[in-house]
């Protein structure tokens, strides 16, 4: 049984995301840190959990194990 290709890649893919989407997100604390402390804790809870691994780390992990992305 040989091992797969693709864990490694989705592995380096999934840390090249997350570090990307961080420079977004702290790019954007400039404007975000004149908000109201809900607010700004809202914003970062929604950019730090929903978008980075609900939706696209859903698909990449499927990927990773079956081959495909359903």
């Amino acid at each position: 049984m040989t091992p797969s290709w693709r864990k490694p890649v989705g592995m380096l893919a999934i840390l090249v995301l997350i570090g990307v989407w961080c420079l977004l997100v702290v790019s954007l604390s400039r404007f975000v840190g004149g908000w109201h402390p809900l607010l700004q804790a809202a914003f970062y809870l929604i950019a730090g959990i929903a978008w980075i691994w609900i939706l696209p780390m859903r698909r990449m992990l499927a990927w990773m194990e079956t081959g495909k992305f359903r």
